[in-house]
């Protein structure tokens, strides 16, 4: 079954007047299942993992159609990613009903220094095992576009207006290739939902996204540039090691 991303990119294409040609990349057929070429297809790679955190994201119009939206992977990996249209105008009732979930504790994320400082937060309930992870589960809302896009989302949601903030210090720069945001503090949204996973105590499942990100990116510039995929190359192999780790301390 498609995940969310997935729908809402094919609901918004169904309202499309004409054909989306995203920028800079290939024009050729792409997978419908990574939306890569199929000569460079990451589906047999796709790394689903239990979590009790979940993803909900907001995103800017036409943001799931751009094949470099790395939202997708966080859908690919994570079983509870919920995905929104954002629109100044109106709130999606279903969107309304998940932040009204009680076995949910949603953080919107984003930097700090733009919201009131009694709404800011640093860090997140973890998972009690000796209470079999009972309690509510963090739902991390990710707004997703360009930064322009994210601070109008940020400053103009009211249905946001209530919910804490949760604000991150990236101790790294960003490895995402795709696009330029001219600044090395932003982060790409799997990027910053991998930050998330480890703050609530998920650090395989967070290992996993980036090692995922990472073979995204070098299938995606493959395709790019009609080069072969280095399957063998490291890229493929940490992800293949953190998969393995993963699945090992599920098993536990």
């Amino acid at each position: 079954m498609p995940h969310a991303v997935a729908r809402l990119r094919a609901a918004r294409l169904a309202r499309s007047s004409k054909p989306f040609l995203a920028r800079g990349g290939f024009k050729r057929e792409r997978c419908e299942g990574c939306r890569l070429l199929p000569s460079h297809c990451l589906c047999a790679l796709r790394p689903t993992l239990s979590t009790r955190a979940g993803f909900c994201l907001l995103m800017a119009d036409i943001e799931a159609l751009k094949p470099s939206n790395t939202g997708w992977l966080v859908a690919d990996v994570v079983a509870d990613t919920f995905a929104f249209g954002w629109a100044r105008t109106e709130t999606d009732p279903a969107l309304r009903a998940l932040l009204a979930d009680p076995q949910w504790q949603p953080f919107v994320v984003f930097p700090g220094q733009y919201a009131a400082p009694e709404r800011v937060v640093h860090t997140v309930p973890q998972a009690d095992a000796s209470a079999d992870g009972m309690g509510q589960r963090p739902l991390f809302i990710l707004l997703d576009g360009t930064w322009a896009e994210a601070r109008k989302m940020f400053g103009r949601s009211p249905c946001l207006d209530a919910l804490p903030v949760l604000s991150l210090a990236p101790e790294q720069a960003s490895r995402y290739q795709l696009r330029n945001s001219g600044r090395d503090d932003h982060l790409c949204t799997s990027e910053v939902a991998a930050l998330c996973l480890d703050l609530a105590g998920e650090r395989h499942v967070a290992q996993t996204l980036d090692a995922y990100l990472d073979v995204f990116t070098h299938h995606y510039l493959c395709a790019k540039n009609q080069q072969p995929v280095a399957w063998e190359g490291l890229a493929h192999q940490r992800l293949r090691e953190v998969s393995a780790l993963s699945l090992a301390t599920a098993s536990c």
